[in-house]
C-alpha cells in the first residue's frame, strides 16, 4: 500500500524540524570509540511493494542502523576500502566512521561491525572546537589516501588512512573553482577519482552541492590531468548534488536531493558521461532512477559506486540523520544493470 498523502507531508515536516534544530557539534578527545550499532534489514524499497526494479536499478537490500551514542550518524560521504566490506565515512559533525557491511547467506546487508569512530583533528593533532572548521561533507580514497571536502570554510585536504589512529591533514589541493564563488553551505558534496583507463585518466573531480553560477549551473571541477580546469553541471528539477562517484567506464553517477514542505525528501540519480567534463563544459545527463517518500529514503548524502565478485556494478547510498531522533540512518544497495 502506498502512503498517503497526509503521510508523507508528515514525514516532511518531521525532515525540515531536524534540519532546523537537531544538528549539533560535538567536542570529545580525539580518541578512536568502538561503536555498537544495531541494524534491521530493509527487505522492500518500495514501501509496500515487492518490487525490486527501478529503470537500471535492481534492489538488493539495505539496513536502518542506531547506535546509543549520538554521536554516530551524520554520514556525508562513504567510500569502501574492500568491495562491499570495509567502508570508510566522514560525517559533518567531523568524524571518521570505520566499518564492515555483515551480509546474510544471500549475500544481503545485514548488519554493521567492528564500527569505530574518531574526531577528526588538525595538523598539530588538535580536535576542532567548532562545526565551522569540520564540516566534513565528500570523501575519496586511492592508495591509502582519504581526500575529504569540506563546506563553511571551503577546502580539500589530504590524510593517510590510518584505522587505528588517523592524524590530521598532510596538505591541501587546489580546487580550481574561485573561492569567492562557493556558498557557505553549499561547498564541494563530490569529490571523486576518475577511472585511469577513462577519458579524464584518473583525475580528481570535485562538484559542488549548490554553488551556482549567474546561469544558475553547479561549479564543478576537473583538478588535475588532461582535461583540467573548471566546468559546470546543469541544475534542474529543484535537486541539489549530495555526492557522485565514477562508474567502471568513466562516467559520474551524482546523486541528487530535493526538500519542500509539501512533497518531503526526495532523491535522484544523474549520469553524467565522463568525455564531457572539460574546462569550460556545461554538462548534463539521464536521470537513471527518482525516488520519494513512498520509498525507503531518508536525507540520502553518501554514494559509492564498488564491483561485485560476480562482475555486477553495485551501487550504495547512506543518508545523513541530522543527529536526529526524527530521521534515519539508511545503507541502500543496489546492482545497476547497464542493459
Amino acid at each position: 500500500m502506498r502512503p498517503c498523502p497526509s503521510t508523507g507531508l508528515l514525514r516532511g515536516l518531521l525532515f525540515a524540524l531536524a534540519v532546523l534544530f537537531f544538528a549539533p557539534a560535538f567536542a570529545e578527545p580525539a580518541a578512536v570509540r568502538p561503536i555498537s550499532v544495531s541494524s534491521r534489514q530493509i527487505t522492500s524499497f518500495h514501501i509496500g511493494s515487492d518490487e525490486t526494479r527501478f529503470g537500471p536499478l535492481e534492489f538488493v537490500g539495505g539496513l536502518e542502523m542506531s547506535a546509543a551514542t549520538r554521536a554516530f550518524g551524520g554520514v556525508s560521504a562513504m567510500r569502501f576500502l574492500s568491495p562491499g566490506g570495509d567502508f570508510l565515512a566522514v560525517t559533518d559533525t567531523g568524524y571518521w566512521l570505520f566499518a564492515s557491511i555483515v551480509r546474510d547467506a544471500r549475500g544481503k546487508p545485514a548488519g554493521l561491525e567492528q564500527v569505530r569512530m574518531q574526531p577528526m583533528v588538525d595538523a598539530a593533532g588538535n580536535a576542532y572546537p567548532e562545526k565551522g572548521e569540520m564540516d566534513a561533507e565528500s570523501l575519496a580514497v586511492r592508495n591509502g589516501e582519504a581526500i575529504v571536502g569540506f563546506e563553511r570554510r571551503h577546502r580539500i585536504s589530504r590524510f593517510r588512512i590510518e584505522p587505528q589512529g588517523m592524524k590530521g591533514p598532510t596538505g591541501d589541493i587546489d580546487f580550481l573553482v574561485p573561492a569567492y564563488e562557493l556558498r557557505q553551505n553549499r561547498g564541494f558534496e563530490t569529490v571523486a577519482f576518475a577511472p585511469v583507463s577513462g577519458p579524464l585518466r584518473g583525475a580528481l573531480v570535485v562538484v559542488a552541492e549548490k554553488s551556482i553560477d549567474s546561469q544558475g549551473n553547479i561549479f564543478a571541477a576537473v583538478t588535475d590531468g588532461p582535461r583540467k580546469g573548471v566546468f559546470t553541471v546543469r541544475r534542474h528539477g529543484g535537486f541539489d548534488i549530495t555526492d557522485g562517484a565514477f562508474l567502471p567506464g568513466g562516467d559520474l553517477l551524482l546523486l541528487e536531493r530535493s526538500y519542500t514542505i509539501m512533497s518531503g525528501v526526495r532523491m535522484r540519480l544523474r549520469r553524467i558521461a565522463g568525455d564531457s567534463m572539460a574546462e569550460g563544459a556545461l554538462v548534463d545527463g539521464p536521470v537513471l532512477f527518482q525516488a520519494d517518500m513512498a520509498y525507503q529514503i531518508d536525507n540520502m548524502e553518501a554514494l559509492d559506486v564498488w564491483r561485485r565478485a560476480d562482475g555486477a556494478t553495485m551501487v550504495s547510498m547512506m543518508s545523513d540523520d541530522n543527529q536526529s531522533f526524527l530521521q534515519r540512518n539508511l545503507y541502500l544497495e543496489f546492482v545497476l544493470h547497464e542493459d
